[in-house]
């Protein structure tokens, strides 16, 4: 009886130690970022972070379909005139960086990253923002959104249709007076727009609005 425990024990031991290298492996696979797409594609399906940033990356739509994990991607600098298609594919993306970009309109398969939770469009002076909403308020999970230095005076009329966002960057823009279009964000809690041309005192702004957010100048 008291081998048959031993033998258990030692079995118990080996297994919780399995568990244990298995679980440090999937950390340092899920911190392990790729900047290099030639090595990424060796084994796409271990790729949880992607930088392509400044690379000016030309990748068939068909690929990104191996990118099963990816979580993080950016495209950032990229000069892309449009962005891939294929990116709708990675259904586990949770962070998309597409600053400093050429493109207007992004594509219809952009509503199947339904696990989208924060998106950077800085730096993208062509950004319709208005063509986009449609696709945008179509993310459930979109959280966090950036449209920073785009030029922006003015907020689309329907932006309140992104009433999921909790978070909104619009730093380093024109805006002189806080849009009226925010007053339909139920789920804002932070909104970010220092760097922009209010002609009015931000510590006078805050306490005057009626919006149930917190907003920083």
């Amino acid at each position: 009886m008291k081998k048959h425990s031993s033998l258990l024990f030692l079995a118990l031991f080996f297994l919780f130690q399995s568990a244990k290298a298995q679980s440090t492996l999937d950390s340092n696979q899920l911190k392990k970022e790729f900047s290099s797409i030639e090595e990424a594609l060796e084994n796409p399906e271990k790729v949880y972070r992607l930088d392509l940033s400044n690379q000016n990356v030309q990748l068939e739509d068909s690929l990104w379909s191996k990118f099963t994990n990816l979580q993080y991607l950016s495209l950032k600098n990229d000069k892309l005139k449009q962005i891939p298609s294929g990116i709708g594919y990675l259904k586990n993306l949770q962070v998309l960086d597409l600053s400093g970009n050429d493109f207007k309109v992004l594509p219809s398969t952009f509503s199947n990253l339904t696990n989208l939770q924060e998106l950077f469009l800085n730096d993208d002076k062509n950004l319709k923002l208005e063509k986009n909403i449609p696709i945008l308020s179509a993310l459930p999970k979109l959280k966090s959104l950036h449209i920073e230095n785009d030029g922006l005076k003015s907020l689309p009329k329907d932006f309140y249709r992104l009433s999921h966002l909790e978070s909104l960057f619009l730093n380093n823009n024109k805006f002189k007076q806080i849009p009226t279009e925010l007053k339909g964000m139920k789920n804002l809690e932070y909104l970010d727009f220092h760097e922009n041309n209010f002609n009015f005192p931000a510590q006078d702004a805050i306490p005057n609005q009626g919006f149930g957010f917190e907003i920083k100048f």
